[in-house]
């Protein structure tokens, strides 16, 4: 997968975040870093495809600002998944048999949250922006490349591969445990139309709907250990 200079000096950065303190007005600032990692489930929510929810992973780092006198704190951080999704297809032309052409994604994902403090230390609810650089859909199974895209005649599975690689997310999450160790649930959805790009490929959408429109979705349960 190709990341960005940008995605990269990042995690550059986030690596060598140390815990500091500082005084800023009346609030005592606190900096410190975690690592998280998790599971997902994946899908692209279209009325032009069927999909099927595909499994996942993912691992990231994040630096928080962590303000004690106010009721939030901060966080910027950066994650790395690897997603399935299937999408289903025919092994021919004409065919009555249908299978799921199995694909894959990887994806590099920015985002600031905001953590409300719930119960201090122990349960936040986390809110923000996200900003995410995927690749395009690859086959995890070369052998399925010639297979058709049910609802359309002439739609090849290697056709509809060139998504948009550059999509902004919206992240709701909760994350409930101790001071340094902590359980994650988040669920980010794509507002980005992630399946545009294919209008301008000059595709023969014969029998189905010409215009593409696709919204991805990622539910993630993981952990958090900070420092």
């Amino acid at each position: 997968m190709k990341i960005n200079s940008a995605l990269v000096l990042v995690a550059f950065t986030l690596c060598f975040v140390t815990i500091t303190y500082a005084q800023r007005g009346n609030y005592p600032i606190r900096n410190g870093f975690s690592f998280f990692g998790g599971v997902t489930k994946f899908d692209i929510a279209t009325d032009n495809f069927v999909t099927s929810q595909g499994d996942g992973f993912l691992g990231g780092i994040s630096a928080t600002v962590a303000i004690p006198l106010r009721w939030y704190d901060v966080s910027f951080g950066m994650q790395l998944s690897e997603s399935d999704i299937d999408i289903l297809g025919r092994p021919a032309l004409v065919s009555t048999e249908s299978a799921f052409v199995n694909y894959k994604m990887f994806a590099a994902q920015v985002a600031m949250l905001l953590n409300i403090k719930v119960v201090k230390k122990h349960f936040t609810i986390d809110v923000g922006p996200m900003l995410q650089y995927n690749s395009k859909l690859e086959f995890k199974n070369k052998d399925q490349e010639d297979y058709f895209i049910n609802n359309y005649v002439n739609l090849t599975a290697e056709a509809i591969t060139n998504i948009s690689q550059f999509n902004f997310n919206g992240v709701a999450g909760a994350s409930l445990g101790f001071k340094h160790f902590k359980l994650r649930a988040q669920y980010i959805y794509g507002f980005t139309n992630t399946l545009k790009k294919l209008e301008n490929q000059n595709l023969d959408t014969t029998g189905g709907d010409a215009r593409f429109k696709g919204n991805q979705s990622m539910l993630v349960l993981g952990a958090v250990v900070s420092f």
